[in-house]
Parts: C-alpha cells; structure tokens; sequence
C-alpha cells in the first residue's frame, strides 16, 4: 500500500513528491550516515588547498627550507586524501544502498496496486505504458535518491565550505565571486520551464514508442500473418522519429545549460585571477592566498555545475514521480465492501440470482437490461447468442470485474458487493477462451505457484482431467519449463492444464468462456471429456458459440440484446422453432448467411 498523502488540496506535483519522499522515511538513519561520510570526505578534500597555501606562504616564498615542516605537510595532505576518498566511498555505498531499497519497495507495492486495479482500467491503459511505470519510471526515481540527493548534499555543502574559506582566505577577492551568484540564478530560472517542458514531452513519447513496441510484440503473429511489416514499420519509424525529435531537443537544452556554466567559470577565473595578480605585485596579498584562492574558485564551480547536470534528472524524475503517484491515486472502480460479509462456514452450495441486473460500458448505453436469471446449485447452464448479446458482460459481473449500476448479482443469497473479493476469487473459476500459462514450469502453472498445493495435488488434478499422459511424455514431465504463454503445447494442450487448475482450487462455481472455441473436432472431445469431469458438482455457467459445447446442459439461455429471449433444454428450444433454432441451424450449415 503506497503511504498515504495528506490533505484533499495539495498541489498534485507536491502530493506525488511527498508521496514518494515517504518511502525514504525508513531510512533516516542511512541518509545521517551519508550525511557524516560526505561531511568529513569534503572537509578532507577542501583542507588540501589550504595546507599548500601554508606550504608556499609560511616556506617556501619566505626561503625557510623547514624540509620537516614540509614532510609534515605532506603527510598531512596524505591524510586528508585518504579520508576523502574513503569516506566518499562510504557515502557512495550507504546512498546506493538506499535507494535501492526504496526504488525496490515503490516497484513491490507499485506492482501490488496494479494488481489490484478494476479490468476496467486495464481497457483504458495500454500494457506498454505500464511496463514503462514499473521499470522506467522507478529507474528515474532511483536516480533521484542516488545521484540528485547526493549531488544536493554533496555539492551544496561543497559550496558553502568553499564561499566560508574564500571569505576566511580575502574577503574582497571573495565579494567579487559573489557577484557570480545573481548571474547563475538568472540562468537557471531562465532555463527552467523551458527545460522541465522539453523533458515531459521526451518521457512522453518514449513511453509511447514502448507501448507501441510491447502491443506489436504481442500480436506479431497476426501482423505477419496479414503481411503488416511495412505498415507497422512505418508507424513505429514516425513514433520513433518524434522521440528522436524530442530527445535531441532535451540534449541541446541540457547541452547549452551546462556549457554557459562553463564559460561563466572560465571567465570568472581569469577576472579573479587578473585581480588577485595585480593584489600579488601590489603585495596586499600572498602568493599561497591567490593559489588557494584559484583552486577553491575552480572547485566553487564545480558544484554548481554538478548541481546544474543533475537538473534534468532531477525534471525527468519529477515527472516520473508525478506519473507513479497518479497511478497509485487511481482507485479501483470496484471495490472492497467497507464491512464486507463473509460466505457460510459450510461449503458453497453455488445458486446464483441475476436480480433485474442493469449494466453498460458506459452509463448511456446499458448491454444488459433489467436480466432475470436464476440458477441453482449444481445446474450447468449453457449461454448463447451472437456477438454483442451480453454473454461476457453476464460473467464479468459474476467474477465481479465489474458492478452492476441497478440490481443485484448474489451467490446462495449474499450480494456478491459484500463478499470478500478474495473469497469471492474461491468461489469463481474462470477458464477462458485463450487459458493464460505463465513462464514457469507445468507444476507451478497449474497450483499458480502457491507452494501450499502440493506436487501430489496437481498430479492428482491432472489425471483427473486427463492432462497426466500428455504431461509424461514431455522432457521433463511435471518440471518441463513453459516459455511466456505456454508456446510449445497446443489450444487442447493448454486447455487441459486450465482444467486442472480448476481441479486443484475446487471453486463451487465454475465458468467456461468460449473455453473450446480454438480446438478442431477431436481435441474438443478431450476436452469436453474433462469439462464432464470438473462441472460435476458445481454449479457451471457455459458461453459457446458452439452449440455442441451446451447441448447436454441441464438449461441453456439464449441472449439477445441483452435479454433472455429464450430458455429450455436444446430439445424444448427446437421445439420453440425460435430464436434458438435459427442458431443451431446456422451451426450445421442449413442456415442463410445473415440470421442473428
């Protein structure tokens, strides 16, 4: 869960900082350690000038060859550049350190929360641009905590250290460098919105150049199998091209940034040291004063021009932090009963009422209308109807992806609304027209890598729906790996292992989604075989197109328009010479074209 932002008003940039500053709050204690490390590694760095200014003034230009002092010194100066760079390496560390685990924790509950989010944003957020939040944008913010943060810390007390010796060293010499100060705020304001401008338009067509590239990836076998190359190169080269654009233009800013520092530092030094000389020859200052004094003037821009490079890291993660923070303020459209109601001790018994249930994609236009339906325990149902009827939208709403705007939807009496989602989850099995295998082994795909299910279970689950023979005969059996989707095992193939899902999580309610759709004739019996075998018992809602799948179902329902206009067995249908045997005639090829 992301930390919680006070205040309905705030600034949505300052909520989304605040926001994310939240997560480095367990790690004060790291920042102090950092804190010290750079303290101390700077004061050895910026005390080095100043013992060779002892050197020349107090040794050398005065001709004592104190060749003791002068080891000292040096010993000394040796000192100070080991402590500095042990401490910088410290600090190095302790800041990657924490970062890292706060960039690990954003993208663990960032990933959480997606998890969470209604089927109803996924419809309207591609997944390209998702994976561009989980990786790209928590990478941004990783290097604001690692690189930003430190270069504040480090840089700006690099700053104050060197402006408090100029002064300790000459104070007029010192007054003249900060006339500086007003010219490097000018440029940087000036610089600003212009910059902070030219990187939201980059992370913006970046993120859309990696959806484009995700979406095609997915569905590269039906770009080939339409021979799109051309045309989707085409897009991608124009997308490809505006991110080229809008890059260059972020790199010439950031370019011309940086470079007018480095010439304001240039021109500074030679005034300061065409100043300090003619103070050397008017002897009103030493030597060792004016050598100091270049270096600390040298290193004085140096900080600045760390800060400055850190600048559009610093605009990029403010918009990556603003996009994130969006993101973990989306609510999901359907959510947890504020007290919800859990089901019955005793096992589910799987009736479910459709009462007068109304529901649409959008509020103007419902699909379903006023639907009465009612099912009892145990009965398998059979749903038809041509694309559009309201099929889908009847078991979206009973896996409660969605909510119904009028009506109820209950299962053995309890608004499915005040239900525990993940009881709810138990109790609905869903088995889809294209079963989703993830990358992992057939053992874990079927338990859905809860270590709880055991090897014996799923093996059990298997034979169960006759996966266990086609299981055997792979490489490695029950341990044979799957590549994204399960590529290598066919429709039936796959099919068969969502069955067993079914088997070894024994929801009360199970629905089929066009689950034999894909399959020729002789692995549809397989797996009509196995959907016997996993519906006895449970209460099973079918949506086919093809009647064969819900011939044998205790009732089958014909929708239309979002209605039931039909309901019997497959016999009392055709004797209804309706709606319903329009559709199985047009299934065995009797029908004109155009019917539905």
């Amino acid at each position: 869960m992301a930390p919680a932002v006070s205040g309905n008003n705030a600034i949505p940039g300052k909520a989304s900082f605040k926001g994310i500053l939240a997560y480095a709050k367990p790690h004060r204690k790291t920042f102090f350690g950092v804190f010290g490390c750079t303290l101390i590694a700077i004061s050895a760095d910026l005390l080095q000038p100043y013992l060779v200014k002892i050197a020349i003034d107090d040794n050398l230009m005065i001709g004592r060859n104190d060749y003791g002092m002068l080891l000292i010194i040096c010993g000394i100066y040796l000192l100070l550049s080991l402590l500095s760079f042990l401490f910088s390496y410290l600090q190095s560390n302790l800041i990657q350190f924490a970062g890292q685990s706060i960039v690990a924790r954003i993208r663990k509950d960032l990933f959480a929360h997606i998890t969470r989010l209604s089927p109803s944003f996924f419809d309207r957020f591609s997944s390209g641009s998702l994976v561009t939040h989980v990786s790209s944008d928590t990478e941004t913010i990783n290097q604001f905590f690692t690189q930003v943060c430190l270069s504040l810390m480090r840089d700006g007390m690099t700053l104050i250290f060197i402006i408090v010796l100029m002064f300790q060293l000459d104070p007029v010499l010192a007054g003249y460098s900060m006339l500086l100060l007003p010219v490097i705020a000018l440029i940087a304001v000036s610089f600003r919105s212009y910059m902070r401008k030219t990187y939201q338009a980059s992370r913006s067509r970046l993120s859309r150049l990696i959806a484009f590239v995700a979406e095609n990836l997915a569905g590269m076998n039906l770009i080939q199998a339409f021979h799109q190359e051309k045309e989707q190169q085409l897009e991608f080269d124009e997308r490809n091209r505006f991110y080229y654009k809008a890059n260059l233009r972020e790199i010439r800013t950031s370019v011309l940034f940086n470079r007018s520092f480095d010439l304001l530092g240039n021109l500074s030094i030679a005034f300061l040291t065409w100043i300090g000389g003619r103070a050397v020859f008017h002897h009103t200052i030493e030597f060792g004063v004016l050598y100091a004094f270049i270096t600390y003037i040298r290193q004085f821009f140096q900080p600045i021009n760390a800060i400055t490079q850190q600048w559009n890291t610093l605009q990029s993660a403010s918009v990556s932090m603003e996009r994130i923070w969006n993101l973990f303020r989306t609510e999901p459209d359907v959510k947890e009963a504020a007290r919800p109601l859990s089901m019955p001790e005793s096992p589910v018994q799987g009736q479910i009422d459709y009462n007068r249930v109304v529901f649409g994609y959008n509020a103007e236009e419902p699909v379903l209308k006023g639907l009465e339906l009612h099912i009892a325990p145990g009965e398998m149902i059979g749903i038809v109807g041509t694309t559009g009827a309201g099929k889908s939208s009847l078991i979206s709403l009973l896996c409660r992806f969605y909510d119904v705007q009028q009506g109820s939807v209950r299962i053995d009496g309890t608004d499915i609304r005040d239900i525990p989602l993940e009881q709810l989850q138990r109790t609905v099995g869903l088995v889809q027209q294209e079963p989703y295998l993830y990358s992992g082994s057939i053992l874990d795909n079927v338990r859905l890598f809860d270590e709880s299910i055991s090897r014996e279970d799923v093996i059990s689950a298997c034979r169960f729906v006759g996966a266990d023979d086609l299981v055997r005969r792979l490489p490695a059996g029950y341990e044979t790996m799957l590549s994204d989707k399960g590529s290598g095992l066919s429709a039936g193939e796959r099919q068969l292992i969502s069955f067993a899902r079914i088997v070894v999580f024994q929801p009360a309610i199970l629905i089929l989604d066009e689950a034999t759709a894909n399959l020729d004739s002789r692995t549809e019996q397989t797996v009509q075989q196995a959907l016997q075998a996993v519906s006895k018992g449970r209460t099973t809602l079918v949506i086919a197109h093809r009647l064969s799948t819900v011939m044998g179902a205790d009732r089958i329902i014909v929708m239309s328009a979002g209605m039931i206009v039909e309901e019997g067995t497959h016999a009392q249908l055709l004797r209804m010479r309706g709606y319903y045997e329009q559709l199985y005639r047009h299934s065995q090829g009797s029908a004109e074209m155009g019917i539905g």
